[in-house]
């Protein structure tokens, strides 16, 4: 209360405030998917190009997915891929071949309808994900009606660089994402997947509120002897620039995320029964209850659903196709499942936890087997420093992830996600607790309590394990005041500069131990 607004006798209350102000921390995990859905709209209201907070799979269901029809119906596909069998004159050096009737076939999608947007967020949630948003770029496009060759990377003309980098401009206007995710990044060709990773690794410079995480190019089918080809077109492609800001992760990984529910003949041959029919029921060797079967899809007098089933009951070969189909279509880029893995740590432990040393839910193969030298050359490399995070399986333990270093692999600084992110969290809870002394007058009285609420955040942070340091002051320090940090032009010119110091943990990467051998003694 200012007395000298007081111009008549009387009792007057000033309430002063017991307690300074505190600092709110800052959400450290929530993702940003950027891709494309089935639809996006709700209520009438379209969602494309729209960054929309979500906190549940069942808030994407209701935005992103086609309406169930009502049953008896199945459920509508909301991802359908298309796949072919295309016969080879010999066996194939990559990708899936099964043999029918002693010929050799591969099994290969349409490139056209081969999206991962979907299926990721799924795996972002079967990971115990929570907030995230979603940009929606766009619906998915027309099949093409023909595979791609065999062992060809996938390359999907409908999903555009230009609409990617429109969607990831969106997230300017949002500073609650920490994660930027773009699984469908590696379905552009290489140069334009190169352009899009580096304007994420620029935007997230400029932001300075969240990281990148990378899925490569030919991690989804590696050729056993030169995937590492694919490994520096990858780290040629990221630049220069932010890199301290963008992590990746090799290989792709099989999941569980379909089910055999999920695809049926009608993903086979772009739908077309017919070539489905040469293949399993030939002429000269055909099945009658096969031959029904095909009669009644033709005369539409069979549900797709009881169709599927009676076709995998009567065809061995059949059977053996959908398996194939289904285990290439959970094929899917590592970065959802790993954004859902960095949300549990940073819930149950914190976010100078590294993500790694812990599985993946839902995953259950890896399209390469690395072992502890292959994955050396992906962890350290001494010409650009970009550090590559293997997932590796283990013997009698499963599938881990074993690897927790941003690209900037040279910088002692930045070398890991956990520093990377725990300074960010620092960053921004320190920001936003300091935008309520703007325009404060710039005095000792606003310095002193400036040092006190950042203190105060700092402290319950190292209690909590963030900083190490054997006591709060060799953990942190805050600085604020003429003659330390500012000068007397500073505070003329209206500036206030606060400087906080702080003893970052750093993981544990390499545990050495030492044995010596010692003399019996009686």
């Amino acid at each position: 209360m200012n007395l000298s607004t007081i111009k008549s006798p009387g009792v007057y209350i000033d309430e002063e405030n017991a307690f300074s102000n505190t600092v709110i921390p800052v959400q450290t995990a929530v993702p940003a998917f950027i891709g494309y859905t089935p639809r996006a709209d709700y209520e009438g209201k379209s969602y494309f190009n729209v960054a929309q907070k979500i906190t549940s799979f069942s808030d994407f269901q209701a935005i992103y997915c086609l309406p169930n029809p009502s049953a008896p119906s199945a459920p509508a596909k909301q991802y359908n891929p298309q796949y072919y069998i295309v016969k080879q004159v010999s066996q194939p050096q990559n990708g899936d071949c099964i043999s029918i009737n002693d010929s050799n076939y591969s099994i290969v999608p349409d490139p056209n309808t081969i999206y991962y947007l979907y299926n990721s967020i799924r795996l972002f949630y079967e990971n115990g994900g929570g907030d995230a948003y979603i940009v929606s770029v766009g619906k998915y496009g027309s099949p093409s009606g023909s595979p791609i060759n065999t062992g060809e990377q996938i390359v999907n003309p409908n999903v555009k660089l230009n609409e990617l980098t429109n969607g990831l401009a969106v997230l300017k206007c949002e500073l609650e994402p920490t994660m930027y995710i773009c699984p469908e990044a590696t379905l552009l060709s290489v140069d334009n997947n190169a352009t899009l990773m580096q304007e994420m690794l620029i935007q997230n410079t400029e932001m300075q509120t969240s990281i990148s995480i990378f899925d490569i190019i030919g991690a989804r089918n590696p050729d056993p002897i030169k995937y590492m080809n694919d490994i520096e077109t990858f780290r040629t492609a990221t630049g220069s620039k932010g890199l301290c800001y963008g992590t990746a992760y090799y290989p792709f990984v099989g999941t569980t995320i379909m089910q055999d529910t999920d695809l049926d003949y009608t993903n086979l041959f772009g739908g077309d029964i017919q070539q489905l029919a040469t293949l399993i029921n030939p002429e000269g060797n055909s099945n009658s209850t096969l031959t029904a079967i095909i009669d009644a899809i033709k005369e539409g007098n069979i549900s797709s659903q009881q169709a599927n089933n009676a076709l995998k009951n009567s065809s061995k070969t059949y059977a053996t196709i959908m398996k194939h189909v289904l285990a290439d279509a959970n094929v899917l880029p590592a970065s959802g499942g790993i954004a859902g893995v960095i949300t549990t740590i940073d819930n149950q432990e914190g976010v100078w936890y590294s993500p790694a040393n812990t599985s993946i839910v839902g995953v259950c193969s890896l399209p390469i087997n690395l072992s502890e030298s292959q994955q050396a050359d992906l962890n350290v490399d001494v010409v650009s420093g970009k550090s590559i995070n293997a997932i590796r399986s283990f013997p009698g333990i499963g599938i881990l992830i074993w690897g927790a270093r941003t690209l900037d692999g040279n910088s002692q600084d930045w070398r890991y996600i956990a520093v990377r992110r725990t300074i960010t969290f620092i960053e921004q809870s320190s920001k936003f607790a300091c935008s309520s002394y703007v325009f404060q007058p710039n005095d000792k009285n606003t310095w002193e309590s400036i040092k006190t609420v950042l203190g105060n955040f700092l402290n319950n942070l190292w209690k909590q394990g963030g900083l190490q340091g054997a006591t709060a002051s060799d953990a942190f320090s805050v600085q604020c005041g003429l003659g330390t940090t500012m000068t007397s032009e500073d505070i003329l010119n209206g500036i206030l500069r606060v400087v906080i110091n702080v003893a970052i943990v750093h993981p544990a990467e390499y545990i050495t131990i030492e044995f010596q051998v010692q003399m019996a003694e009686s």
